[in-house]
């Protein structure tokens, strides 16, 4: 009965070495894929694009705020104190707009960059699937997130994935 015992707990072990020993293990570089992707290129441009028109807008707002406290400091005799005190609270209040649009501008840059950036990120995430499963490989780690210690330099599936995409 032992003996029996001893045989299937080899066999387990044999079996689990086994698999173990037929995976596969590759690497990329997934940030040198990015940077090098012309549509990430056109997306960021895109982003920047946008952010430079929302900041300029801002400005804008905030020219005008300027303009409106340089008129009400130059013209400050004119007013009453009830008066002043109204045109304070104008000026907070257009202050406050211009907190809540610089606000709302960032939230709207990281939506319109995930919006972007989203389609290529996923077609990246298939190219390396695809090339892992064309070429029988188990595991593929991302050289750029600095888990991989050491790779063999045969085991770089980059240029392949390149390749899938295109580039």
């Amino acid at each position: 009965m032992n003996l029996l015992k001893y045989l299937c707990v080899a066999l387990i072990i044999a079996g689990s070495t086994s698999s173990t020993i037929a995976q596969k293990f590759g690497f990329i570089n997934s940030q040198e894929i990015i940077q090098n992707l012309p549509e990430v290129k056109e997306a960021n441009s895109n982003i920047e694009a946008f952010q430079t028109q929302l900041q300029k807008k801002g400005q804008e707002m905030i020219q005008v705020l300027q303009a409106k406290y340089q008129e009400i400091e130059k013209n400050r005799d004119q007013y009453s104190p009830v008066q002043l005190e109204a045109e304070a609270q104008k000026l907070k209040s257009e202050e406050t707009k211009i907190l809540e649009f610089e606000q709302s501008s960032q939230q709207k840059i990281l939506e319109k960059s995930e919006t972007l950036l989203a389609p290529i990120r996923t077609k990246i995430e298939q190219a390396i699937q695809d090339v892992a499963d064309e070429n029988g490989y188990d595991y593929v780690f991302d050289y750029s997130l600095g888990f991989v210690l050491y790779a063999d330099p045969s085991t770089d599936l980059g240029p392949l994935v390149k390749a899938k995409l295109g580039m």
